[in-house]
Order: C-alpha cells, then structure tokens, then sequence
C-alpha cells in the first residue's frame, strides 16, 4: 500500500493504518541513535507529527514510504539534537519530560539494548565526513538501497555510491561495514 499524499494529511484514518505500518520502523531507526527512551519516544512523535506537515513531499518514484520517513526522522533528529545542545547549556535535560508509563520504559530500554552494536557502529564511524558517513548509516545499518539512502538524504543516487564507497574504503578494516549491505 502507497501512501497516499492527501489522505495522509486529512484522512485520521488513513494516517492511523501509516501510524501502525511504520511506528516500529521508526522507532528502531531512532533507538540505533538514542540511548534515552524518553528521548525516542519524544521522537517517534515528533517524526510522526512532521509526516502530517510533510506528506506532500513524498515521491514514490524515488523510493519508498521507509525511505521516506528515515529522511523525515533524521531531520527531526538533527532537529532535536541542536535544540539539546543549546539547552543543555541552559537547564538539565530532565526538566519537561513527559512521563512513560513501566511498560513504555521497559520497551524502549529494550528496543535500546537491541540497538546497542549500531551504536557502537555509529562511533566507529564518527571521524568519516558526514555525507559519506549519513550514506553509510542509511545503507549499513538501516539496510536501505543506495538509491533509497539518496531519496533519504535529498542527494542524487550516483552522489551517494561515490559516497559510500568512500567511506567503505575509509573503514576496509570493519568487517561489519562491508557485509550484507544492500546495493
């Protein structure tokens, strides 16, 4: 099933089935780069909330709705992660935060640990550029086709091969990098 740009928007609906598809997706994608679940769960939301304002720019001719939404979900990242360094500065990041109920808590420190070996992934790579490196993450660890990475990324897919072979042959000595990625 596609999405469908106008439905999404106004159909509560038909958001809620596109909720129920990719809720888990997004919040894995989330929880390989946050190790705070109340942090992911803040997210999820967030991710979920921009689609509404979004869905208009869905273009399934250059990938699909997972792709799509990993592009929405790393803007909101970005988003969230310059919105907590400023904070930090200012107050604790406690402050504000909703409260999850024991079970909420319980799965997202699970979906956490699960996520714990992208993490270390993620520093291993930390010193690529970040284009090579954002290509890499989409490819490698969210299994993305390089085409998708691209869609996910607003870059052409011919940018993200060169991109991805660049960084592969930064890190030639992980073999985690170079294994059973999609092409």
């Amino acid at each position: 099933m596609r999405l469908k740009q106008a439905e999404i928007a106004t159909d509560h609906v038909a958001f809620e089935a596109f909720y129920r598809r990719h809720v888990d997706a997004v919040t894995r994608f989330l929880a390989r780069r946050v190790d705070d679940p109340h942090t992911v769960a803040d997210l999820v939301a967030e991710v979920f909330m921009a689609v509404l304002d979004s869905a208009h720019t869905y273009r399934p001719e250059l990938g699909g709705e997972i792709a799509w939404l990993y592009g929405v979900a790393r803007k909101t990242l970005s988003t969230e992660r310059r919105r907590a360094f400023k904070e930090s500065r200012l107050r604790n990041r406690v402050n504000g935060r909703r409260v999850l109920d024991t079970d909420d808590l319980a799965r997202l420190e699970e979906r956490i640990d699960a996520e714990r070996a992208a993490r270390q992934l993620f520093k291993a790579m930390s010193d690529l550029p970040e284009g090579g490196r954002a290509v890499l993450e989409l490819v490698v660890i969210d299994q993305l086709t390089v085409a998708e990475a691209a869609m996910a990324l607003g870059i052409r897919t011919g940018t993200a091969k060169v991109r991805l072979h660049r960084a592969r042959r930064t890190l030639q000595g992980l073999p985690f990098v170079m294994e059973g990625t999609p092409g």
